[in-house]
């Protein structure tokens, strides 16, 4: 079998894809590719047709194309009300375009929340295997989340935020995205030193800058206390951890699990990486199309650059 389902991971900065191989998921090359700001619809476009081309292999079968993207999103539409970034594609049907940009049948893309795709790629693959049930985290420019039990994501039931959603829950005198963010490192570094500083730039400073360490500290008893508000009712064996903060879970990992202690909750990192949300979409494709047989309309020559 030669049949593919291109996923994508829209980020805050970035979009990744990588083409999953059918039945086995079993996901090729990674391709990464920056997004220009403030950015227009046609370069969105133009960006999914690069990374298309990039990783869908010679000759390939494209079955099928998965889409992670990240709230507010009308998932089972295809339309975006975005306003903090991508704020150009704001209440537009996005299915219809990226069908002519990927030369793929509106019925076979499909669209599901960034947060859900990294659990269920954990789920199916990660750190998540064999777990009845489980809360993903995503730590990056905003706070993204998704809940499981006997390997599926849920939305609602004991425990579940709203949605699956915590990022916009109440929490101190704001919400909890204002508090475990990249822009909360950068406000708890600020108001320590006055300078403001790139999140990666304050943790490769955390070894000889005492004001660096004490920011993530600072930050992992923020996110424990954070976890413990949000999930506890959940009662999840394992807490997996992913995001671009999450590359330096060293340095606030064991504050956070102090203020977890007692409660039977395992913290962990993610052990996909950005691998996990594009699994996840793969994987959430098959799901919903079951039968790959006949959904492709189209074998696509990718040349070789």
């Amino acid at each position: 079998m030669n049949d593919y389902v291109l996923a994508f991971d829209v980020g805050g900065s970035h979009i990744a894809a990588g083409a999953c191989r059918l039945p086995g998921l079993a996901l090729g090359a990674m391709q990464s590719i920056a997004i220009e700001k403030p950015g227009s619809l046609l370069q969105f476009l133009a960006t999914f047709a690069s990374l298309s081309e990039l990783t869908l292999p010679p000759a390939a079968s494209l079955a099928g194309v998965s889409i992670a993207m990240p709230n507010p999103f009308d998932y089972g539409r295809g339309i975006s009300y975005m306003r903090h970034k991508y704020e150009y594609l704001y209440g537009i049907e996005l299915r219809s375009k990226l069908s002519q940009t990927l030369g793929c049948r509106p019925g076979n893309i499909e669209f599901l929340n960034d947060a859900a795709a990294f659990l269920t790629g954990e789920l199916r693959q990660g750190a998540g295997t064999g777990v009845n049930r489980v809360v993903g985290i995503t730590l990056g420019t905003g706070v993204g989340s998704a809940f499981a039990s006997s390997g599926k994501i849920v939305t609602e039931g004991r425990g579940v935020a709203p949605g699956g959603e915590i990022w916009n829950l109440s929490y101190r005198d704001g919400i909890v995205e204002k508090f475990v963010s990249m822009a909360a490192i950068q406000d708890m570094y600020k108001e320590k030193t006055g300078q403001w500083e790139e999140v990666e730039v304050i943790a490769n400073h955390s070894q000889t800058n005492l004001a660096a360490r004490q920011t993530f500290e600072q930050f992992g008893k923020e996110l424990g206390r954070v976890l413990r508000a949000t999930c506890t009712g959940f009662e999840p064996e394992r807490i997996i951890l992913g995001g671009g903060i999450s590359r330096s879970a060293s340095l606030f990992l064991p504050s956070a699990e102090q203020e977890l202690l007692g409660l039977g909750m395992q913290v962990c990192v993610s052990e996909l990486g950005e691998r996990a949300p594009l699994i996840g979409a793969a994987a959430d494709w098959m799901k919903n199309h079951g039968n790959i047989s006949g959904v492709h309309d189209s074998t696509r020559a990718v040349e070789e650059a």
